[in-house]
């Protein structure tokens, strides 16, 4: 081959190679950080990762989404703030962390809003109920995208937990919410809001009896080795809310908009399962450990409890969230009419 003959193909090459390279840098022309809670060998991460792809494939590489798990932007309040204020593009945070900024999700606090029956709590997340909780998140300037589940919450004692009356006179650990200390004090029981990172010396040194939490939790952080009785009751939905930051979302093509939701609506499912999944895998490693004992509890016990329990939570729930709280409470029992829930 000819000196010139080489440099010309050699010169090809090149500005082929110079292409290739400048088009893979314009391909992600949007990059979308999430921030969460949750360990990357939980469903949630799982889940997102599984969106992160789906979008990435809808939208020809042009939107990138980048996941950062277990805390990594920051506790909830700074990631929900990031989220206001364009520093991150998005968040999925519990909703049980978001009563603060938007008192009027704090509905989703309240004892067996969601029924046992999970497609039908499914069909609640996309009625009207539904689509006015992530609505109400507007005027706080974010955009709620989707709900998720991420599990329901059982108790655990040191005290006997048989029947409604022995929770009486116990002392329970809940997270910041007047709504589930007054669930509590419902039942003759008293609540108080400790630090998760504080609950297990809190459990196994007596300054409280119990707690409330699904039981993939309770088997992880090991709380089921310092209680003596757990009762699956799914009094609590632990819901988490997708939210985006207006600014970039406004700025995002419709397309790729259409991209995120039609992803994270599809996942969704699958993530429920596998939430669902390790709930079981975790009652069974809970009740293999042979340190605490188990039962679960009936449906007519989970009416008794919700009879007592969703009165006071709701009280508290309406003088909190006000005109805008009543509306939405309104809106939920409609809607659960219609559902037969």
């Amino acid at each position: 081959m000819s000196p010139l003959r080489r440099l010309i193909l050699g010169a090809t090459a090149f500005a082929l190679a110079a292409a290739g390279t400048a088009q893979a840098q314009t391909k992600a022309r949007y990059t979308m950080k999430i921030g969460h809670l949750e360990a990357p060998t939980q469903p949630r991460h799982q889940g997102l990762a599984q969106v992160a792809e789906l979008v990435k494939s809808r939208t020809d590489g042009e939107l990138e989404i980048q996941l950062y798990p277990a805390s990594q932007l920051g506790n909830a309040r700074q990631m929900v703030e990031g989220v206001q204020f364009g520093t991150i593009e998005a968040t999925m945070m519990p909703a049980a962390f978001l009563g603060g900024f938007n008192p009027a999700a704090s509905i989703l606090d309240i004892p067996y809003v969601f029924p046992t029956d999970r497609a039908k709590s499914q069909q609640l997340r996309e009625s009207a109920f539904g689509k006015a909780i992530l609505e109400s998140f507007g005027s706080r300037n974010l955009v709620g995208v989707t709900l998720w589940p991420n599990g329901r919450k059982s108790l655990t004692s040191n005290k006997p937990l048989d029947k409604l009356d022995a929770l009486r006179g116990q002392k329970f650990r809940v997270m910041d919410s007047k709504i589930l200390i007054e669930q509590f004090a419902a039942l003759g029981a008293s609540a108080v809001a400790i630090n998760f990172s504080e609950l297990y010396t809190s459990l196994q040194t007596g300054v409280i009896d119990g707690q409330e939490n699904p039981l993939d939790t309770i088997s992880t952080m090991k709380f089921h080795e310092v209680q003596k009785h757990l009762v699956v009751t799914e009094h609590g939905s632990m819901e988490d809310v997708f939210l985006v930051s207006p600014g970039w979302w406004s700025k995002l093509p419709q397309g790729h908009r259409e991209a995120v939701v039609r992803s994270l609506e599809e996942v969704r499912p699958g993530t429920e399962k596998a939430k669902e999944a390790a709930q079981q895998a975790s009652l069974e490693l809970i009740k293999g450990s042979g340190k605490i004992s188990v039962r679960v509890a009936d449906e007519a016990e989970r009416r008794r409890l919700r009879e007592v329990m969703v009165p006071k939570a709701r009280e508290a729930y309406l003088e909190r969230a006000g005109a805008e709280g009543r509306k939405l409470m309104d809106l939920y029992q409609q809607e659960a009419k219609r559902l037969g829930i």
